[in-house]
């Protein structure tokens, strides 16, 4: 019988930390389970940044797309993001490949066996994505207020009127998308990672990428 294929993931936010632990007993687990570990990927680094600058976690990413991989094992959920609508928007992107997020500290994976989505950690992702929301809305809501602020003492915000980028500034704001594309990353991925939208990294595609 085929083995289970796994890659690991582990982070860890700076560089006077260590991940060996997070990778130890995911190995561990793996074992038990009679799993085969195919890849490991880690890094130090913010789980507050985001996913294209992220080198290990776009690597994983990457990594799944060429090969085949059954589940992804993480220590625990902030360890793939602390930004909830990038760890939801990956967790979406793996269940469409068929491909199950085990999430070691909650026991909790998100496919069940049989390979559809398991509704406890829809329910679970679901409660994290809200707080996430309402953290989104103060943040904006302090944001607004300065923006404001700034405006009632003369300020402008927003682009100049019939400013138009160009082509080095397109590829300048769009680095990281061109980045993911050329390790040859589909569209929909891509805009999962990076939130940019799939007509934006259409036009940047048949723009810089022959």
């Amino acid at each position: 019988m085929e083995r289970i294929k796994t890659c690991i993931y582990a982070r860890v936010s700076t560089q006077g930390q260590e991940y060996d632990r997070q990778i130890s007993e995911l190995r561990q687990y793996a074992d038990r389970m009679g799993y085969q570990v195919v890849k490991e990927f880690s890094e130090k680094i913010s789980g507050a940044k985001k996913v294209e600058e992220r080198e290990a976690l776009v690597e994983l990413l990457a990594y799944i797309e060429e090969h085949h991989v059954d589940k992804v094992l993480i220590y625990e959920c902030s360890r793939l993001s602390r930004r909830a609508v990038d760890f939801l928007s990956i967790v979406e992107a793996l269940t469409e490949k068929k491909i199950s997020v085990y999430i070691h500290q909650n026991g909790l994976e998100t496919l069940l066996p049989n390979g559809t989505p398991n509704p406890i950690a829809q329910l679970v992702l679901g409660i994290l994505a809200q707080f996430n929301s309402m953290e989104r809305s103060l943040i904006r809501s302090r944001m607004e207020s300065g923006y404001n602020h700034y405006r009632s003492l003369g300020g402008r915000v927003g682009r100049r009127v019939g400013y138009r980028k160009t082509g080095e500034q397109m590829r300048a704001q769009y680095q990281n998308e061109l980045k993911l594309l050329r390790k040859g990353l589909s569209l929909r991925n891509v805009s999962a990672i990076t939130s940019t939208s799939i007509n934006t990294l259409r036009k940047i595609k048949s723009q810089f990428i022959v």
